[in-house]
């Protein structure tokens, strides 16, 4: 197919597609889906050989969340019934760390709900960072608050953070339909804020929540843009309790599309298969990493994933290896970019991206109670209905904030 070797041939190079090229991707059928992955594996393997980094989530504070994002079993409103506790202590918190470096994560992922930190939140979580580093001076932090205000970014940069999430979610055109207490323009501040102090920036999508495949495209182009150093691509899940409860639009076919579309966009990028990959890949998992190279590991904020061990033993069924603690993530040009950025005090665009990658998935969560089936809306899916997988949809009820030993 001439729209694959093309591709493939910019992404060898480092170059990106065109919108039309990135748009013709997701338009490919269910004939063409092993070439489309097989050419976005050989740019992933160009930048990133048959590396797998694994990062791991600890939830610092879940729930009652004043924001109403649609998507979030924590927002104003929601119904789901997942955890819901204040902030965990510092000794907590590493200890539900350790478990994740214990599996093999290189980065920890610190995630609390809520619209933004408050200057004492920015202290409870540097005290945090401490007690984690204390254990594992080699481990990474990305930490993950909502929007930050002026100086926090520096606050913890200096605390010893080396990366900040904030994903962009979807388009700018459609950002209102599905949050209201903030913009799309608040989280690109965010980000902005969070590459001017040094930080390496994390800033993904999710997919399924009724988008168009020019919002897609839209949204991807817009972290090419912005210089996300690693892009989370979370599937929707669907939580009872939440406006996007019944939105079951996703076939494992239109993830491992989109997956590619990504990859092709930001071919030297760290690409993270994140929230929703057991219940929407299922089976597929395993396809998905060669076009990705960044997973998270065992549980995410209020889902369960799959066992820690089932991910590793996937890695490594599937001719792929876990990336040590020493390894840089990002290519070294990439890296040289952001050394030179961060030393001037700014990052960049596409061109000019800084750090070494990161990020955190959607909060993820599902009400005990199974939603209906529903019959999938997308052309892709097979005919009759796409029946909920009821066993892989859970609420975390394990890790962090419980007395349960977590997953990992």
């Amino acid at each position: 197919m001439d729209l694959l070797d093309t591709l493939t041939a910019k992404g060898l190079r480092g170059e990106i597609p065109t919108r039309e090229e990135a748009l013709a991707v997701l338009a490919t059928t269910d004939d063409e889906l092993l070439d489309v992955v097989a050419a976005a594996g050989k740019v992933r393997r160009r930048w990133f050989g048959r590396r797998v980094k694994l990062n791991y989530l600890v939830n610092l504070k879940s729930g009652l969340c004043p924001e109403d994002c649609s998507y979030c079993s924590q927002r104003l409103g929601s119904k789901a019934e997942i955890l819901k506790y204040t902030w965990l202590k510092p000794d907590q918190a590493a200890d539900a760390a350790r478990a994740g470096v214990a599996g093999g994560a290189k980065r920890v992922c610190l995630v609390a709900s809520g619209r933004g930190p408050t200057d004492r939140d920015i202290d409870r979580v540097t005290d945090t960072m401490a007690a984690i580093k204390d254990a594992d001076p080699e481990v990474e932090i990305c930490v993950c608050l909502g929007l930050l205000s002026d100086n926090q970014a520096e606050r913890l940069k200096a605390a010893g953070a080396d990366a900040y999430n904030h994903n962009l979610n979807t388009s700018e055109g459609t950002y209102g339909d599905i949050a209201t207490t903030h913009t799309y323009a608040d989280r690109v501040d965010t980000v902005q804020k969070a590459h001017g102090a040094g930080l390496s920036a994390c800033s993904g999508l999710i997919a399924g929540m009724g988008e168009s495949d020019e919002d897609l495209v839209d949204v991807v182009f817009a972290l090419r843009e912005l210089g996300s150093d690693s892009v989370p691509v979370n599937f929707l899940i669907p939580f009872e309790g939440t406006p996007l409860a019944k939105e079951w639009n996703l076939t494992p076919q239109r993830c491992l599309r989109i997956l590619a579309m990504v990859r092709f966009v930001n071919p030297d990028t760290e690409v993270r298969i994140a929230g929703g990959r057991e219940v929407h890949l299922r089976s597929m998992q395993p396809l998905g990493l060669h076009v990705a190279n960044s997973i998270f590991l065992g549980d995410y904020l209020t889902s369960e994933g799959q066992a820690g061990q089932a991910d590793l033993d996937m890695i490594k069924d599937a001719g792929f290896e876990v990336e040590g603690a020493g390894e840089a993530t990002l290519p070294r040009h990439r890296a040289d970019i952001a050394e030179a950025a961060q030393a001037g005090g700014s990052c960049g665009t596409a061109a000019s991206a800084c750090g070494t990658g990161g990020g955190c998935g959607p909060c993820g969560g599902h009400a005990h109670a199974a939603a209906p089936a529903v019959e999938a809306t997308t052309s892709e899916s097979p005919e009759g209905d796409d029946e909920l997988r009821s066993d892989l949809v859970k609420v975390r009820r394990r890790g962090a904030g419980t007395e349960l030993a977590p997953n990992a």
